[in-house]
Formats: structure tokens, C-alpha cells, sequence
């Protein structure tokens, strides 16, 4: 049974940092998987925020967050972080981790995935 843990949601002012964690279980994390962070906020729909290939290291990430935001691994651990610098308003949202085996060719569409963690929320105030 695959499970995706996230953690480390909350509520900073514009400008701040945090560091959301997604812990897999039940995954052949060390295979070839795509490990990827969404979020959607009320109103809107999922988006693709980063992933990376557990396999090579490689990551990606959508325009809106990219310079700010890093995506890394502790594959001894089978945890994903997403480590979120100079956070604004607009990042406000649930954050989720999903994942699924193989590679990350279609890492930005929610479909893309099998399994999903229930998320964890980030609020940024002005």
C-alpha cells in the first residue's frame, strides 16, 4: 500500500520560506520514479509545481516558481522535499506530493500520477 505523507505547511508573511516534506512508503522509491509537487488553490486548478526522477536527480519546475523553489531527495529516507524561498500571496494553496513509477515526461499534468498524499496548506500574508 503506497502512502505519501507531506508536512511542514503554514502560515508565513510575504518574503518568507518553508520547507514542505513527502515521505513514501510502499514504493520501490530507489526505482525509477516520478516524485512531484502540486498545488491548488480554492477556485483553481491543480498545478504543477516541481518534481524529480528518483533515478537520475533530474527536476523540474514551472515558471511561476522557478529561481524561488528547489526540489530534492533523500532517497535513504524515500522523502521528497520542496524547499520554497521568497514566498508571495499568489503561492497561497494546498501543497500536495504525488508520485508515480517511471519517468517524468508528463511530470506537469495531474494525471501523470497514481498516487497522492492529502496535502498540507501554505499561506502567505501580505
Amino acid at each position: 500500500q503506497v502512502q505519501l505523507v507531506e508536512s511542514g505547511g503554514d502560515s508565513v508573511q510575504t518574503g518568507g520560506s518553508l520547507r514542505l516534506s513527502c515521505a513514501a512508503s510502499g514504493l520501490a522509491y530507489n526505482s525509477r520514479t516520478c516524485m512531484g509537487w502540486f498545488r491548488q488553490a480554492p477556485g483553481r486548478e491543480r498545478e504543477g509545481v516541481a518534481a524529480i526522477d528518483t533515478a537520475t536527480g533530474y527536476t523540474y519546475y514551472s515558471d511561476s516558481v522557478k529561481g524561488r523553489f528547489t526540489i530534492s531527495q533523500d532517497n535513504a529516507k524515500s522523502t521528497v522535499y520542496l524547499q520554497m524561498n521568497s514566498l508571495k500571496p499568489e503561492d497561497t494553496a494546498t501543497y500536495y506530493c504525488a508520485a508515480d513509477p517511471g519517468t517524468c515526461s508528463g511530470w506537469s499534468r495531474s494525471s501523470w500520477y497514481r498516487y497522492w498524499g492529502q496535502g498540507t496548506q501554505v499561506t502567505v500574508s501580505s
